[in-house]
């Protein structure tokens, strides 16, 4: 076949392959649709750098439909759990190996534990189970990773496998059947990984899409699909709910330096005899009053995003002990009037309202209007949207709490909920 011809034509058995994983598993249907595909006759197989997924056209020719099926779903995890960025100062050999297991895993639980669906001709049966002969889905490639490593330790004639050598390239073609499926150290591997850490894989961007596919899948689900999320991603979804910032910390200083300030009255009892008087240093106050939170709720903060911010205000009012009082607020285009509260549950009890467009002109338009300013201000968001001028708090201040490492204000202080690795 001419080469243009045979491009075009393995281009869309690509395309048509998203199709039916669409159709029929949805929820990687929807994270493929994130990633672009490409021919790399340099590979042997099929690999993702975290952003695209190539394929080696001789590759690609010769597996079946649903074997492609099969290796598009095993990359595109690979991308949403973000192990192309989670090795770390891990062995590379037993950390790629022990990120296929739990790949595989999560696919075969998919497809209902039906071994054939993680098979591929040439190379027999994917490995999917974990050295302590549970299935891979049930662990955290970390979790594996420990197992692998301790086997490794035990058994130094079966070590890394050579894992000092690259980023694990694929293994032989033999069909793996037999004993080695249950060795991983040593099973046959088709997964290129010599391209992890080359793409940019951002985890904010990947952890709203993972957050959207999974809302939409829940609602495919309540349709009547059978249809689910992997395991590994909704372990993953957990976790991003989780206090991820000593951020109470920051609070609790900048509060601090805004309460703590100088008084002439009473006087500095060192200077009584003195024509002059000066200032006293006064300790602040025990308790913490009259902090105004404001949420964003627009269109681009998901509800995990939503969740983050409830979960970080909680933590600060633990932090306090009950001497922190405040008011929690939403906004999107429009400010949703703030509501009070002194313990966590009272903050449970408070509904998020929005859902469209930012504007922090809003909320510093309604900061205005109020008869007696907040002691401090805390906005919780995301940052996509244009900021007002510094003079736009008269004066109240301001953290801006962000979400991501991209948006920076211009003015106030700046925290950020760093992200968390699953």
């Amino acid at each position: 076949m001419e080469q243009g011809l045979d491009a075009k034509y393995l281009t869309r058995r690509l395309l048509l392959s998203r199709l039916r994983i669409l159709e029929r598993r949805g929820f990687y249907g929807l994270l493929l649709m994130h990633v672009r595909f490409a021919l790399n006759e340099s590979l042997d197989t099929a690999a993702t750098d975290g952003d695209r997924i190539l394929f080696s056209p001789q590759f690609l020719r010769t597996i079946s439909d649903r074997e492609l099926d099969f290796v598009m779903m095993h990359e595109i995890m690979h991308i949403a759990l973000r192990h192309c960025a989670r090795q770390g100062e891990r062995d590379n050999f037993l950390f790629n190996v022990a990120c296929d297991i739990v790949v595989n895993s999560n696919l075969l639980l998919s497809e209902n534990m039906d071994l054939t669906s993680i098979t591929l001709a040439g190379y027999g049966e994917s490995m999917h189970i974990a050295p302590d002969g549970e299935e891979g889905y049930l662990y955290t490639a970390e979790q594996v990773y420990e197992m692998l490593f301790d086997r490794a330790k035990q058994d130094p004639g079966k070590g890394a496998g050579g894992s000092g050598s690259g980023r694990g390239k694929a293994g032989g073609k033999t069909d793996g059947r037999g004993g080695k499926k249950n060795d991983p150290l040593r099973a046959p591997r088709w997964d290129d990984h010599s391209l992890w850490g080359d793409g940019e894989n951002d985890e904010q961007t990947w952890a709203k899409r993972i957050s959207d596919a999974a809302e939409a899948i829940s609602v495919r689900k309540s349709n009547g699909s059978v249809d689910d999320v992997p395991l590994g991603v909704a372990r993953y979804l957990k976790e991003l709910k989780r206090p991820r910032t000593d951020w109470r910390t920051l609070l609790n200083t900048f509060i601090q330096e805004e309460v703590v300030d100088y008084t002439f009255a009473p006087p500095d009892r060192r200077t009584q005899d003195s024509p002059f008087f000066l200032p006293d240093f006064c300790e602040p106050e025990e308790r913490v009053d009259d902090v105004l939170f404001m949420v964003d709720t627009s269109a681009s903060m998901t509800d995990d995003m939503v969740a983050q911010a409830y979960s970080e205000i909680a933590g600060a009012i633990e932090q306090f002990h009950g001497r922190l009082r405040g008011m929690l607020g939403f906004f999107d285009a429009a400010v949703y009037p703030p509501v009070p509260f002194e313990e966590v549950s009272d903050l449970k009890a408070i509904r998020p309202r929005g859902g469209g467009g930012t504007s922090f002109f809003a909320v510093f338009a309604y900061l205005e209007k109020l008869p007696k300013p907040p002691s401090s201000l805390v906005i919780l968001t995301d940052g996509y949207a244009n900021f007002p001028p510094q003079s736009a708090s008269h004066g109240v201040p301001v953290i801006w709490l962000i979400n991501n490492e991209i948006r920076t204000p211009p003015w106030g202080r700046v925290a950020r909920i760093p992200p968390e690795q699953s």
